[in-house]
């Protein structure tokens, strides 16, 4: 499967696509309404900045306690879930009079009960294309993000020209709806992963043993730290150009979705993994031109071309789905997502703190060089990955063969 007309004669994949794009287009829009309403009661901007981008921090929670919700519920019940559960806070948010506080703890239940269900969403498009196509899905998927959530924030803005942030909530809870019908219907329903019950234990069992792999770890570590110092870089943009910053953001947007379609849609296994290192280091490197503070023009050169490096994510995620055990799928890529979007939230705080010590365009220049730093650390432990375990067919049933290294059955010996 090399094509996109390929990839959408997959129905299944089509409505996973649909579902998603409305739920990414409900979560900008509303997330835009929540941030405007916050503004105008309390007048912080810091409030406003955590009702907008705070809530990926509940990701830590949910990595550490139910996480293995991705592979112990069947998919599309844990899609469903994750999909109702934004439906009711996005209606919750719409009464008016509501509390500030109870706001903000409906947005983090939303984001704690998506971060432990995420995963089951990109294990499925492993499980709905045909082998080697997850690449193309995935690459497809973030397109889709970067282009709904442009199209979420823009429409979300022009509506709230017209509309209340009241109603602006209303016409996001339509959007949860089509993405929760899409998601029920046009998903078939599919065994768990792993027939171990959802609990704490099992998700702390499989992180530390995820963790305990080298070639695992060292996928993990690669991809949520240098991306996440290059956020940092992203996070100065509106104190580096200050009014004219949308131009730095839509310049690394067109980057971002560039490299998606070149390294999903064109490359392929062999090419991807030869451009893994060269992607790794276009991440940083043009950011550290910004030592030279350039002008709007350069600088939005400069963001295009390292957000291309982003696109380096698609063959790591598919080293770390080779490299890890079927059953623990939506987990493996449940933590990678928790992980890189606390990362960037972790490093766009810290990109702040530099910036309030140094001149922004060094600031920039600074989170760069960690960047390239930490990549040039960490590109010797990607020796180290190391196969899944092989499955061979006894008289008993279905035999997994684990090296040392890979993970053990659960506890109460249930698949």
């Amino acid at each position: 499967m090399r094509t996109y007309s390929e990839l959408f004669a997959v129905h299944e994949f089509r409505n996973l696509f649909v579902a998603n794009c409305a739920g990414i287009a409900a979560h900008t829009s509303s997330a835009l309404a929540l941030g405007s309403l916050t503004y105008a009661t309390t007048g912080s901007a810091t409030l406003t900045a955590l009702s907008m981008f705070g809530a990926p921090l509940a990701g830590v929670l949910g990595s550490l306690t139910l996480l293995s919700a991705s592979d112990s519920l069947p998919p599309r019940r844990a899609l469903a879930l994750a999909a109702l559960v934004g439906l009711a806070g996005t209606a919750l948010q719409a009464v008016p009079g509501l509390p500030l506080v109870a706001r903000f703890a409906v947005i983090l239940l939303v984001a704690y009960v998506g971060s432990i269900t995420n995963g089951a969403r990109w294990a499925l498009i492993n499980d709905i294309l045909p082998a080697g196509a997850y690449v193309l899905g995935r690459s497809t998927m973030n397109v889709s993000v970067g282009v709904m959530q442009i199209a979420g924030f823009g429409a979300g803005g022009l509506l709230l020209v017209w509309l209340s942030p009241y109603q602006v909530f209303l016409v996001a809870t339509a959007l949860r709806a089509v993405a929760l019908a899409v998601t029920w219907i046009g998903v078939r329903e599919r065994p768990a992963r792993a027939g171990a019950r959802t609990s704490t234990a099992r998700t702390l069992r499989i992180n530390r043993e995820l963790w305990a792999d080298p070639g695992r770890r060292s996928l993990y570590l690669n991809l949520w730290l240098p991306s996440g110092l290059v956020v940092g870089c992203e996070a100065l943009f509106l104190p580096y150009a200050g009014e004219r910053a949308g131009f730095l953001f839509a310049a690394g947007a067109l980057g971002m979705l560039a490299g998606d379609v070149v390294v999903g849609r064109f490359l392929s296994a062999a090419a991807r993994q030869r451009c893994v290192l060269p992607l790794r280091l276009l991440l940083p490197l043009p950011y550290l031109v910004f030592l030279l503070h350039p002008g709007l023009p350069v600088a939005m050169l400069l963001a295009l071309v390292a957000s291309v490096g982003f696109a380096v994510a698609l063959p790591l995620q598919e080293q770390l789905i080779a490299h890890s055990p079927a059953e623990a799928h939506g987990q493996v890529l449940g933590l990678q997502q928790n992980g890189m979007m606390t990362g960037q939230a972790v490093f766009a705080a810290l990109a702040g703190a530099v910036a309030d010590v140094l001149p922004t365009h060094q600031a920039v220049a600074v989170l760069a060089g960690l960047s390239l730093a930490t990549t040039l650390l960490l590109t010797r432990g990607l020796r180290h990955t190391r196969p899944a375990p092989r499955v061979t067919t006894g008289r008993a049933g279905p035999v997994v063969r684990r090296r040392p290294a890979e993970m053990s059955p659960p506890a109460d010996g249930r698949r």
